[in-house]
Formats: structure tokens, sequence, C-alpha cells
């Protein structure tokens, strides 16, 4: 009896000597393991802001806390610390946080005392201890470049005079540390090219002041790699244009014309649970997307002047309704819908010969949207035509056309009411005013003189 009770002893004595093995083990041997950590900026310096994301990963306790820094001489700067509850040291299964990603912006808008020169982004990792451990953290670092000075931008043109929803033209020269210039007018970035014959840092930029932006915000600006940014103010007199009003009645009888042929030649568009909700959309919704493909082609726009004589009107055109028409829709005595009407509707006569109004290559020749049958023309650095509404269609994108050529034959596919021809000239995806492209004097004193011979323009 005695030897059984010793013997039950010696059992009990060897379990907890086991389990007092194992736990002082765990206090040991688990704590967190050492983390895995990236930090990649988005550019190789620090500048107004620079991105920067930070990968962080621990997988056997997870995360604890992170400290990212930005320490530059001997200062430091917290920019973020973030806290986690790790799994337990006494558990080898529970939740946790194995692994995170930050995203951060670093330069002198977030840290005002940033000065030029260099700086460290520091991340610290703690690790998760037990009551016997407590292991130092994980640091890693990356030491960039900080650049706080803008690029140089100078003016070299004069006598910029714009109108409302009209162009006009820029020369100017750049700093080298320069990698993003134009001009931005109100929402909308005209970007800068290289002045055909020019030095190295000679640039020039087409823009113009949106049909609806009333007061001029324009701004020619160059960027650098670190999101520095230089600002000049460059327009010397604006002109406001004030859109004119015009009223569409829309009936039963159009839309039963016009939605069916729509709705099938445009899959991005769905069919609504009525014809008028389905005109809606039309009018609203496939105007917005086709605005979006006109901008998509502008950003591949040939970098060369593939035109050199003013543009031309449509012969014997007469004009139906001129462009920034502001319109209200009417249906059954109630108002349905406001849009502006960005272009021109010329009519001659029915399935009228179509003449392209100036050099360039076809970038688009199909069904599109609300423009039903087009073709649009790309002349060079942002600048298109846009024929729409026609009957047929006689050239392919891709093909050089040149100034008279044509193109199709009016029609009234689309939103038209009627035969004729919707004329619309763009710069970068904008409707701009076509009056100035089809006056040869405008073109000569607004971009040929500003330009020189790096624009050869024949009268």
């Amino acid at each position: 009896m005695a030897n059984e009770k010793h013997s039950f002893a010696l059992g009990v004595l060897g379990v907890l000597g086991l389990i007092l093995v194992a736990f002082l083990a765990l206090s040991f041997f688990h704590v967190g393991g050492e983390p895995a950590i990236s930090i990649v900026p988005a550019m190789p310096i620090i500048g107004k802001r620079t991105p920067v994301k930070i990968d962080v990963a621990e997988p056997r306790r997870g995360l604890t806390r992170v400290e990212v820094e930005l320490v530059q001489g001997d200062k430091s700067e917290v920019l973020t610390i973030k806290t986690y509850s790790p799994r337990s040291w006494l558990s080898l299964r529970g939740p946790q946080t194995a692994r995170d990603t930050i995203f951060l912006e670093v330069g002198r808008e977030s840290v005002p005392t940033l000065k030029p020169g260099t700086a460290i982004i520091r991340v610290v990792v703690d690790r998760a201890g037990t009551w016997l451990r407590h292991p130092g953290p994980t640091t890693q670092e990356v030491s960039l470049p900080v650049r706080l000075m803008p690029p140089s931008v100078q003016l070299t043109s004069t006598q910029v005079y714009v109108a409302q929803g009209g162009c006009e033209v820029v020369s100017y020269r750049v700093g080298e540390s320069s990698v993003h210039d134009g001009v931005r007018s109100g929402s909308w970035w005209f970007p800068g090219y290289p002045l055909p014959g020019g030095g190295k840092q000679d640039r020039f930029a087409f823009f113009a002041v949106p049909y609806d932006n009333s007061e001029p915000k324009v701004k020619l600006v160059a960027v650098d790699g670190a999101g520095n940014e230089s600002e000049v103010n460059i327009v010397d007199k604006f002109f406001p244009k004030p859109p004119h009003t015009d009223t569409i009645q829309v009936t039963d009888e159009f839309m039963s014309k016009v939605v069916p042929e729509i709705l099938s030649q445009s899959p991005e568009i769905q069919e609504r649970s009525s014809i008028l909700d389905s005109y809606l959309a039309i009018n609203s919704e496939l105007r917005k997307k086709d605005g979006d493909v006109l901008k998509e082609l502008a950003a591949k726009s040939t970098q060369e002047f593939l035109w050199h004589k003013a543009f031309e009107m449509m012969p014997n055109g007469k004009v139906m309704s001129a462009f920034a028409d502001r319109r209200t829709y009417m249906y059954k005595d109630r108002v349905i819908d406001h849009q502006d009407h960005l272009g021109y509707d010329l009519a001659v006569t029915r399935q009228s010969p179509v003449p392209s109004s100036n050099d360039g290559v076809v970038a688009l020749a199909r069904y599109f949207g609300i423009f039903g049958n087009a073709v649009v023309v790309d002349h060079g650095y942002g600048i298109m035509s846009l024929y729409g509404h026609l009957s047929s269609i006689s050239v392919n994108a891709g093909q050089k056309v040149a100034r008279g050529d044509i193109l199709g034959k009016t029609g009234e596919t689309g939103l038209a009411g009627g035969d004729h021809l919707h004329f619309t000239v763009l710069l970068q995806g904008l409707p701009v005013n076509p009056v100035e492209w089809w006056d040869g004097h405008w073109i000569r004193d607004r971009i040929a003189k500003k330009l020189g011979p790096a624009f050869p323009f024949e009268e």
C-alpha cells in the first residue's frame, strides 16, 4: 500500500514537473518572432508629400505595436502609432493580427519643420513578450533626400487673351527638376509638350477656359519628382461669354424614334422601366460616358501638328444650334432635364457630304452613344474634331485624312431630331468653341505668332 502511494506521489510530481517545464519553456521561448518590415516610398525623394507603403508581419504571436517616425538630424517626428492585441504567450492558438499594411504621406505638409537635406523613415515594431522575457523591438529604416524647392517655370509668350469656352496657347521654360507641367484651368488639366525646335526645357501648352467657368482659374504649373509645385498666373484678359438658353420639347414620337436605336447600339447603358426613364439615362448617363471616351482618345493624341491651315466649316451649313446652349428639356409641360449642347448643329440638305475640317488621323469611326454614327479626327496635341449624327461613315479608324476629305454623310442617328451635322472641336476631351478654329486670323494671332517656327501656319 505504501509503495502504491509512493508511486502515485512520484507520478503526480512527474506530471507537475512536466507542466513546470512546459510553463518555463513557454515563458522563455514563446515570445514574438522577428517581424518582417517593408518600407516602400512611392518616389525616391521626400518633398511636399511622398506616399509611403509599409508592410509589417509577425505570424508567430502577431503584431503588438508599430511606430513610424521621421528622423532628421536630432529631431524626430512621430507619424503614426498602431497597437494590436497579440496571442497570449500561454496559448498556441487564438486571435492575432499576423500582418498589416500602413499607408501614409511623408513631407512638408505632414512635417512642417522638415528641411532640405536627408531624412530617415524609421519603423519600429515591438515583439510580444512573456512574464519572463521581453525581447527588444525590431527597427528598419529608409534614408531619402529631401527636396522642398519647387521647379522654376518662366512664361516666354505674352498677351494671353482667352474667352469663356475658348482656347489659347502659351510657351514657357521649366527648370531641370520639373517632371510634370502644363496648364490647370478649373478642374481640367492641359499637359505641356516639348516645343518643336526649342531647347531641352522649352515647352508649350494649349489650354481652354471651360464653357461653364464664368471666372478663369488658370495657372501654368510645373511639378518636380517630390511633388513640389510652382504656379504662375498667365491670363492677361478674359472675356466672359454667358451661355445661351434654349428649351427642347421632348415628345413620345421622338423618344420612340431615338431610344430603341441608341439602346440597341450602346450596351454600356441599360434599358429602364419606361421609355422616358431610358431617354433620361441616355441624355445624362450615356452623354457622360461618351465624354469619358473622348478624354481617353485625347490622352492618345499624336504629339505632332498634323494641320497647318484654319479649320473649315461645313460648306453652306445653316446654324441650327450654337456652342454651349444651355438646354431645358420639357415633357408634357414639366421640366425633366438640363444639359449643355456642346457643338454646332449645321444643316444643308439630307445626306449631305461631310468634309473633314482639317488634316488629321481618324481616331474613332463607329456608332458612338448620343452622337449616333460619328467620326472623331485627331489633329495632334489633344486637338480633335467630332462629326455626329451621320447617316453613313466612309472612313476607318487609323486612316489619314486631308482637309476636305469626305468622312460620311449627314443624318439623324443618335439623339437627333432631324438630318444635320453635329460638329464639335475638342481640346483634351473638353468641347470648345469651334468659331475660333474656323477663324484664320485668330489662329495666326493667338497660336502661330506665339509658337513661331514650331508651328508653320499657312494662311
